[in-house]
């Protein structure tokens, strides 16, 4: 394979679709399916999908068929989400039809996909598959279709370009918007460019992507030692069981901030679930169904929940199964009762007493009961303690590595004593909790908080302690009790040591609060506010939480709000901060909201379990935590947002002084890198400055045009790019700490040549917007302190600066390559407008550009034949007036007909007659609003423009394409 050929055709595209037709997929070339389609704006194979409906459905008469087939192609929806909800339901929960099969009419249910027996469908794989859109025909690279049906997107991109991925997103998103209809029926979107592969649902934006990292149930080796990330994707999503198991069992649509997410099970929720079925299949006694799935937190456990309760429900073998979902905690109780609600799973029942649980329990099976762990305790009392003795009652139980259970196990055993265990923990289990295994049994699957920092589930945690000398845990009480009561007089110390010389009294002394919520409103300030993110603070007590809000307030810290748990015992001070429920909740949603003022978050042992905030990055921890309960709190920071690169754990209580001894009760690889210090990032930090500086080992740094030289090659720049950003992440981590100072100046010089290089080659990927706000505002300050070296933005090629612009450069080289990207930088923002003109115009540039590499040019003769390519065809033609009658708007259309349209049948007059009257007919469209969304007065103009083609001669070989190229560049110049 030459240099030539890598592209994304031969490197991805073909790739896939071979290994698609290795998995059993026919593939046919999109142009063969034309002739089946009544029109390109058509999405379903209509004629496959009528004959897949009636093999899989034999009775069903000729009218329903055709009823069934026009209501799954004729969705009326509002919204794009909508439709596609609606489509799957049709799908996964099937479509209803009256017909008579000898009973009377009745309702059949109609299978579109037979899940049950998958080789009773058709999967095709079909590339290049055109579809009119509303403004345009849009050609995805890969279209996978189960039974006429197109359930799967691929967009294809080179390795070798800028942001593959994210331009495949873009595209995949602008495809969305101009073709709708086709993503009605869309379950995956793949993007792809070999060497990176991610996925998403309709609507996700780029950062929701994910990989798919394991191809279970066949393992890595299966793939061969020549396996990239696309190839693991697909064997991991698109074998035909793995394909139908996550459309049928995997995909949920969960309303969140007034809108529906479409969501689709990660990698490791897919293998979690499968692993607890074929545990539950295949066991040789009914005790050695249960065990434990252990995914970290901030990973999805409840959705992982919520896919295995589908799945338990949906198997016949277990007979319409009851699922009791047991927590230990309120919060996590509502928590998943809501996400199961959300989900739109059936029926849900909240059990919030032990009466009645156990009526629920007694009521018989295919019930969905939600409840908490000390229901079982509170029924221990009661008489008759077995509540079921079916053997189909699976109980799925959160958070079950924590000690309290190893005796509520005895009491769920003895009420439910056939039922199927399986416990759920987003920590993992300790070294000595052997209860937890015998309770629930052995691991049934593991993903760990290195594996989920890997994966981009959660962020990474770093820890920091600072104020050393106010540390509690670990240091002498006696010397700091003397250091935090020196201001009162020896005999009231005394008293107050005799009294209150313990940990949480000094820890709450007024003089220490002080000193904490100085360095808090500081470290917040330079370290986190720069970059949009909040904080929660987390004090001893409840009389210490409301220390830290009254003192935050005295200091003119940011907005903070105190929620604790409130008595009728405790005393006005406290009552003035009691918050109701909803008055709770109220605060959290301004909390989680990016554009509230409300920055801070005080607690003391609410929300620290259970509470998602993704905005939140840092944690201002002033309490003792250890084992279950310091992984617990810390996983608030954990979860990712866009711009969070990490959360951090700022320490001042002690605890991170003594983590090791914390962890050490646990496995080393179950909690390696749970929390690693802001020093450690120094090594990566300086590998990643290496890695961005390397491009320019043997250029004069002090030569801007040298150094954007190095980057003019495409995949150089691609390598680059990826470089800066990942030094980049590393410098905002650690600003404005000193460690970060000996790296200062080398990222504004590799900001500076990374923006003018972005100038020159005209590069949208390349700027400082994906940048911390750090990192962003220390290039900005050195960009504007050698502002006459590099501008913010290229200059426009038509503007009168220009040619000044360029002959300020300081050689030819350089004058040439600007000029040189300047004109593709106008060929491909304005190639819509006049591709015949900027089609002409590319190919003079590609020439001149190939005689000057094979040195039939000199570039002295270079930069002036590219000025004159720039004055005549550029600028001259943004300038010029047609002659002959004909206003410029003609145009474009004028050198479409001449250009298509033989010049021996045709004189120049009459052409421009026609461009006139074809002209006058097209512009009439802008007078009728959103026109290019109509298709009927887009099917009636095309009509007109037909009739007129054929009175001039048009030949007929050419009168379909010429009529759509005509439309197309109406949608340019004449929307309403």
């Amino acid at each position: 394979m030459t240099v030539q050929d890598w592209n994304e055709k031969q490197l991805v595209e073909d790739r896939i679709i071979a290994q698609l037709q290795k998995l059993g997929y026919t593939y046919i070339p999109g142009s063969y399916l034309e002739g089946e389609r009544q029109t390109l704006r058509g999405a379903v194979l209509q004629g496959r999908l009528a004959e897949a409906v009636k093999r899989i459905n034999p009775w069903i008469s000729d009218d329903n068929l055709r009823r069934v087939v026009r209501d799954v192609t004729h969705i009326e929806a509002v919204s794009l989400m909508e439709a596609n909800a609606a489509i799957h339901r049709n799908i996964v929960h099937y479509v209803s039809v009256e017909q008579d099969l000898g009973r009377g009419k009745k309702n059949q249910t109609v299978r579109l996909i037979d899940f049950d027996h998958i080789d009773n469908n058709e999967f095709l794989a079909v590339n290049q598959f055109r579809i009119r859109g509303t403004g345009e025909t849009v050609i995805p690279d890969v279209v996978l279709f189960v039974n006429g049906l197109p359930l799967v997107i691929i967009e294809c991109k080179s390795p070798f370009i800028t942001g593959p991925l994210d331009q495949a997103v873009k595209q995949l998103e602008r495809y969305q918007a101009e073709a709708e209809r086709l993503f009605y029926y869309n379950q995956i979107l793949i993007a792809t460019c070999g060497q990176q592969a991610k996925y998403g649902t309709v609507g996700a934006r780029s950062r929701h992507y994910a990989e798919w990292k394991d191809p279970y149930p066949m393992a890595l080796s299966d793939l061969g030692p020549e396996a990239n990330p696309q190839d693991i994707l697909v064997a991991g999503m698109l074998t035909k069981p793995n394909l139908l198991d996550l459309i049928q069992n995997f995909v949920v649509f969960e309303p969140e901030a007034g809108r529906t997410i479409k969501k689709l099970a990660r990698y490791q929720q897919f293998r979690a679930v499968n692993k607890a079925m074929d545990r539950i299949m295949t066991a040789e006694a009914p005790n050695q169904r249960g065990g434990v799935i252990w995914h970290t937190q901030g990973s999805g456990k409840s959705l992982t929940m919520l896919y295995l309760s589908v799945k338990l429900r949906r198997l016949p073998e277990l007979q319409n199964p009851t699922i009791v979902v047991v927590t230990d905690r309120k919060d996590l109780d509502t928590q998943i009762t809501n996400t199961f609600h959300r989900c739109g799973f059936p029926n849900p029942i909240h059990a919030d007493s032990v009466k009645e649980l156990r009526r629920r329990l007694r009521q018989g099976r295919g019930r969905t009961i939600m409840t908490t762990i000390q229901k079982f305790q509170e029924a221990e009392a009661e008489e008759n303690q077995v509540l079921s003795s079916d053997s189909n009652i699976f109980v799925l139980v959160d958070e079950s590595h924590r000690t309290q259970y190893k005796d509520l196990a005895v009491n769920m055993r003895t009420a439910l004593p056939n039922a199927c265990y399986l416990g759920f923990t987003g920590t993992p289990i300790d070294k000595k909790d052997k209860s937890t295994r015998r309770t629930f049994g052995p691991y049934i699957d593991t993903y760990t908080i290195q594996q989920a920092v890997e994966d981009g589930a959660t962020v990474r945690i770093l820890y920091e302690s600072r104020l050393p000398e106010l540390r509690i845990e670990g240091a002498s009480l006696d010397e700091l009790f003397d250091r935090m009561f020196a201001d009162y007089n020896e005999h009231d110390r005394e008293l107050i040591k005799k009294r209150y010389a313990t940990a949480e009294a000094i820890a709450s002394a007024p003089n220490r609060i002080e000193a904490i919520c100085r360095d808090i409103v500081n470290h917040y300030e330079t370290h986190i506010a720069p970059n949009g993110f909040k904080a929660q603070v987390v004090a001893v007590s409840r009389e210490t939480a409301i220390q830290y809000k009254k003192t935050l307030d005295r200091l003119n810290g940011p907005e903070s709000v105190v929620i604790i748990s409130g008595d009728h015992n405790d005393l006005a001070d406290m009552k003035a901060f009691h918050l109701s429920e909803q008055e709770q909740k109220q605060f959290i949603e301004r909390f989680k909201n990016p554009e509230d003022p409300l920055k801070f978050i005080i607690v003391c042992d609410k929300l620290l379990t259970g509470f998602d905030a993704p905005i939140e990055q840092v944690m201002y921890l002033d309490k003792p935590l250890k084992e279950h309960n310091l992984l617990q709190a810390i996983a608030r920071v954990n979860r990712t947002f866009e711009g969070k690169s990490y959360g951090l754990i700022v320490d001042y209580y002690g605890v991170s002084a003594f983590l090791k001894q914390a962890l050490e009760i646990f496995h080393e690889k179950d909690v390696k890198d749970v929390m690693v210090p802001v020093e450690s990032e120094i090594p990566r930090l300086q590998s990643r400055h290496r890695a961005a500086m390397r491009f320019f080992d043997h250029v004069d740094k002090g030569n801007l045009e040298a150094c954007i030289r190095v980057l003019e090659p495409e995949d150089v720049r691609v390598e680059f790019d990826l470089a800066f950003k990942r030094f980049a992440e590393s410098m905002d981590l650690v600003m404005p700490n000193p460690l970060a100072n000996p790296y200062r100046a080398d990222l504004q010089f590799l900001g500076k040549v990374r923006l003018a290089a972005k100038q020159r080659f005209r590069d949208p990927e390349m700027n400082v917007s994906d940048c911390g706000a750090k990192v962003k505002q220390l290039i900005e300050e050195h960009v504007r302190a050698t502002a006459v070296e590099v501008l913010h933005e290229p200059v426009d090629i038509l503007s009168s600066r220009f040619a000044e612009h360029v002959e300020n450069l300081s050689s030819d080289e350089a004058k040439a390559s600007e000029m040189e990207h300047a004109i593709r930088h106008v060929i491909r923002v304005r190639f819509d407008e006049n591709p015949v003109h900027y089609t002409s115009l590319r190919e003079k540039l590609e020439k001149l550009i190939a005689d000057w590499k094979e040195h039939r040019l000199e570039t002295a003769q270079l930069v002036l034949e590219l000025k004159e390519l720039i004055r005549r065809d550029v600028q001259g033609y943004a300038a010029a007036q047609p002659d002959g009658g004909m206003v410029k708007e003609h145009c474009p259309f004028y050198d479409l007909i001449r250009k298509e349209l033989p010049g021996d049948r045709f004189s120049d007059d009459r052409l421009k007659d026609l461009t006139q009257i074809l002209v006058e007919q097209v512009s009439t469209l802008q007078n009728i609003r959103d026109w290019t969304t109509k298709e009927n007065v887009q099917r009636d103009m095309r009509a007109r423009i037909k009739r007129q083609l054929r009175a001039a001669n048009c030949p007929p070989d050419k009168l379909e394409y010429v009529t759509q190229q005509i439309m197309n560049l109406a949608k340019v110049h004449f929307q309403a």
